[in-house]
């Protein structure tokens, strides 16, 4: 039996992991921590509810780092996986949020965790973003070209967890998922804002003229990655974790569009407020993770967007009403 710490657990990945865990007879407890009050079913999915082994605490990692830490030793957590993060790309305003978050109060964690004898893995989520642009998917040891100060945090953050583990043994993991998506996304992210904009016959903004490539993948299949590294992979080593191929951001609304029955140059308007420095394109190469632990994509990005367009109309109601734009916070 295992117990579970997920430090920003009340984000969409966090949520869906969580899910995934309580479905295990093996799990026994899930204790997430999050920045916010819990929020509404729309986006926590009532994943945990009535389920004795679940709890959700709202705790700020930079602010409260005291009731963090005395949270870890209360509950004493096998296992730690860490989502918590300043994870928008356009990161060059107010750039020292990202890096109080993203490396500071992570390194600070760590440190506290290293002294702890309960702790059997520690788990970083990290970004396919180090990668930068390529062209041809990317392993893990491909040259490292961060181009936001987002993506910069991110690897000080995975350079720091490898010293860690070089030096003093610190049972950790990294895993570098692709771009992904699911049920509970926040509505200025591309899909669910896709979505909501068909939902609500307004215009879908569409940066860059939608020419930027991404990788996406459902968040239940980076929830089955983690569990794969979880289980069974070695420490110190990273994962990549995405699909095959890379689609446009202009195929990915095109193929919201169509599940909707929307015509796509009707859906979609320029926008003018282009993303300054945004990447031509992300694609990884996934070969380690699944020769090595067995992991591979099983949710159809088609599929996937079908699950996401079954989600924007049960909760409609609410979603219409809901901030679709990105607020930076601490």
């Amino acid at each position: 039996m295992s117990k579970y710490m997920i430090v920003g657990g009340g984000g969409v990945f966090g949520v869906h992991l969580t899910k995934y865990l309580l479905e295990r007879d093996d799990t026994e407890k899930v204790f997430c921590i999050g920045r916010n009050f819990p929020r509404s079913p729309a986006f926590a999915l009532n994943v945990g509810k009535d389920d004795p082994r679940y709890k959700y605490e709202q705790i700020h990692i930079v602010f409260e780092q005291d009731r963090l830490f005395e949270l870890f030793d209360e509950e004493k957590p096998q296992v730690v996986i860490n989502f918590a993060a300043l994870a928008y790309a356009t990161s060059w305003v107010r750039s020292h949020r990202y890096y109080e978050t993203n490396v500071v109060a992570l390194s600070k964690i760590c440190e506290h965790l290293m002294s702890r004898s309960y702790l059997e893995r520690f788990v970083q989520i990290g970004t396919s973003e180090l990668y930068g642009s390529t062209d041809a998917p990317a392993n893990e040891d491909a040259p490292l070209k961060p181009t936001s100060p987002y993506a910069v945090s991110k690897l000080a953050a995975d350079l720091h967890l490898e010293t860690l583990w070089r030096i003093h043994q610190f049972p950790m993991n990294i895993i570098r998922p692709s771009n992904a998506y699911g049920p509970g996304q926040l509505l200025y992210r591309v899909i669910p804002r896709a979505v909501l904009c068909g939902l609500t016959e307004q215009k879908f903004p569409l940066r860059n003229e939608g020419l930027p490539r991404k990788s996406y993948l459902h968040a239940l299949d980076v929830a089955r990655a983690i569990f794969a590294i979880i289980e069974r992979a070695p420490f110190g080593v990273i994962y990549n974790a995405g699909p095959d191929g890379p689609i446009s951001i202009r195929n990915l609304v095109s193929m919201v569009a169509s599940e909707m029955g929307i015509s796509f140059d009707e859906f979609c308007v320029s926008a003018t407020d282009d993303r300054v420095g945004e990447d031509a394109q992300y694609w990884l190469d996934s070969s380690r993770i699944t020769n090595e632990l067995g992991w591979k994509p099983t949710i159809d990005l088609q599929i996937g967007i079908r699950d996401m367009v079954d989600w924007g109309r049960l909760n409609y109601e609410e979603l219409k009403t809901e901030n679709v734009d990105f607020v930076l916070r601490a």
